[in-house]
């Protein structure tokens, strides 16, 4: 009889999401938010991180009432592998940023964070009542602009050059998808 898991929220078929906790902070975390790799086309590493400011992050994300901050953690080998979050979450006009961070390099290309949002979206309408689901991605960002297209997104405007990354400027490409149930 294989073990119950108590902390699982949302379950997929390769991965589960989860509170993040405090042991997450002690694993592989803190360098991805430092590795200029995995970070290259979101707002982390401008600033260094540091294991203290990461555990005040997971503490923090616990409390919140406009962020669902969660763990993506694989199911064959029950590794913490990145976040998923539904992020500045609009009660009054039922709408939410979701924002991706695949941090181990082994799990990219494979479906991960398309399982993931998927989960995360039919939470968000189903469970938390949302309209309106959204995300930006820098223009540069190619793979992001087709796992939204692939999460049933529709670009529905761009931010001429509104992000400076790389010592250059780029536009931001938005997207949306609304909870037409």
């Amino acid at each position: 009889m294989s073990e119950i898991r108590r902390d699982i929220f949302l379950e997929g078929t390769s991965v589960y999401l989860r509170a993040l906790e405090e042991k997450d902070v002690s694993g592989n975390y803190s360098f991805w938010l430092n590795d200029p790799e995995i970070v290259q086309f979101n707002s982390h590493g401008r600033f260094p991180m540091t294991v203290p400011m990461l555990k005040a992050f997971a503490e923090s994300s616990q409390r919140s009432t406009n962020a669902l901050i969660l763990a993506i953690v694989d199911k064959q080998s029950d590794i913490h592998i990145g976040n998923i979050s539904l992020q500045g979450i609009n009660w009054v006009d039922r709408n939410a940023e979701i924002a991706f961070l695949l941090g181990e390099r082994a799990f990219w290309g494979k479906g991960i964070m398309f399982e993931a949002g998927s989960l995360l979206i039919k939470h968000g309408f189903e469970a938390l009542n949302l309209h309106r689901v959204h995300c930006g991605t820098s223009s540069a960002n190619v793979g992001m602009q087709k796992l939204a297209v692939k999460l049933g997104m529709k670009q529905e405007g761009v931010r001429k050059e509104a992000l400076f990354n790389h010592g250059e400027y780029h536009d931001i490409i938005e997207y949306g998808i609304l909870n037409k149930a």
